[in-house]
């Protein structure tokens, strides 16, 4: 996986730049095919002091981009407001990803059935 943090009038601390990592490694528990991470810190100088720190990720993953932005008045809290709905886009993805309009060969054998009494 390569991870990119980019600040946008900002500078990346360190410390910054761990929390990150810390909080992006909780998506790779979910799905490991995970190819390229790229996260997007920025400040922008608006009247709205609640959405003013921002934090976007680009999640490429096998054949498609995933993407989530969130903001906040402190820019660690948008980072874990990030971490959160990239779980969660992350979890959908992966469901959809795993089963089909029918259903698959595997929910079938749990549930008891087998294929041949399906057809």
């Amino acid at each position: 996986m390569n991870l990119t943090i980019s600040g946008h009038h900002l500078e990346v601390t360190p410390s910054l730049r761990s929390y990150v990592m810390a909080k992006l490694e909780r998506i790779l528990r979910h799905f490991d095919q995970v190819v390229d991470v790229k996260v997007l810190l920025t400040v922008h100088n608006q009247k709205e002091k609640e959405k003013r720190q921002r934090a976007g990720c680009t999640l490429r993953v096998k054949g498609q981009d995933l993407f989530v932005g969130t903001s906040h008045f402190d820019l660690y809290a948008a980072v874990d407001a990030l971490a959160d709905k990239l779980d969660r886009v992350v979890v959908r993805y992966k469901t959809r990803q795993q089963g089909s309009r029918y259903g698959s060969a595997k929910r079938l054998d749990d549930a008891g059935l087998t294929l041949a009494s399906v057809g």
